[in-house]
């Protein structure tokens, strides 16, 4: 897949859902505020949260699609991962709020009977948003992108967090009026844990850690496979937004030229690149074959 395909698929996905959580977020907001609904009120606040992770995101694809320059020769991909992060700290903020006012709620007893209309708003963002969540997670595991799985996990948590609301507001609305509270609070512990697990991907990726999708044993045998390739010394690989940066140590024949090693190492990149289309760069040292060397590192 091409650079322009890349990013264009992960903006189309950010945009979607984008538009669609500031026409869910209005949606919530009216039928809390005019249903009496505090659950479906909170959901509403959530996605106007949820407005401006998406729209970090949305920066951060457009900064990481630009190509390597001076100042960042490994290009502008870790963007989206601290978009990741941010997205996540909103999330953890969002819950914070939303354990707050429903504990505000209980001990101070001020409840209220929902209306109908609170009661369709949150069925009607379950429907929504788990559709969100298939259609985001699929093109950001085949694109590798930490932005969209983050915004694709941020759609899920809604989802559930729906659902929880969903099952207080029908209870409320036949007379369990505590539930109404009762499932907000719940909710916002779904979002600590996804809040969570988007903060530490992200920030495994931001350490260099090594990226859970990667095949390392695929690439090592597409290597060896290489002619005048005697063994694959090691391979180490990070990840930068959509792509992956692979380094790469090959044991080849002490008397070959440098010539003959160059074109060698060239044939393993274009192997690579024609088979994982989300590797963007690879780094390749040359160490010669069964004999003694040191591998100079300091970290």
């Amino acid at each position: 897949m091409e650079r322009h395909e890349r990013f264009g698929s992960a903006n189309r996905v950010i945009q979607t859902g984008f538009w669609a959580n500031g026409a869910l977020m209005t949606m919530k907001l009216l039928a809390g505020h005019f249903g009496r609904s505090e659950a479906v009120f909170a959901d509403g606040m959530e996605s106007a949260a949820d407005f401006i992770a998406i729209f970090s995101s949305m920066v951060a694809l457009h900064i990481g699609r630009q190509p390597y320059d001076d100042q960042h020769p490994y290009g502008h991909g870790r963007a989206e991962s601290i978009a990741a992060i941010i997205v996540s700290l909103v999330i953890f903020s969002t819950g914070g709020w939303i354990l707050y006012r429903s504990a505000h709620t209980i001990i101070d007893r001020t409840y209220e009977v929902p209306g109908a209309v609170a009661v369709a708003a949150a069925f009607l963002t379950i429907i929504i948003k788990e559709a969100l969540y298939r259609y985001s997670i699929g093109v950001g595991k085949h694109l590798g992108s930490p932005a969209i799985l983050a915004a694709a996990k941020d759609h899920r948590k809604d989802a559930i967090t729906s659902v929880s609301t969903l099952v207080g507001v029908t209870g409320a609305f036949f007379g369990l009026v505590i539930l109404d509270p009762i499932a907000a609070g719940l909710t916002s512990f779904f979002i600590f844990h996804i809040g969570y697990e988007t903060f530490m991907t992200a920030a495994h990726e931001l350490m260099d850690g090594r990226p859970q999708d990667i095949c390392v044993d695929d690439m090592i045998k597409l290597a060896e496979g290489v002619e005048g390739v005697e063994q694959v010394h090691e391979l180490r690989c990070r990840r930068s937004g959509q792509y992956l940066i692979v380094d790469l140590k090959l044991d080849m024949d002490p008397q070959m030229t440098v010539r003959r090693s160059h074109a060698i190492a060239t044939e393993v990149k274009k192997l690579i690149f024609e088979r994982f289309n989300n590797v963007g760069d690879i780094m390749i040292h040359i160490n010669p074959h069964e004999e003694e060397h040191e591998d100079l590192i300091r970290l």
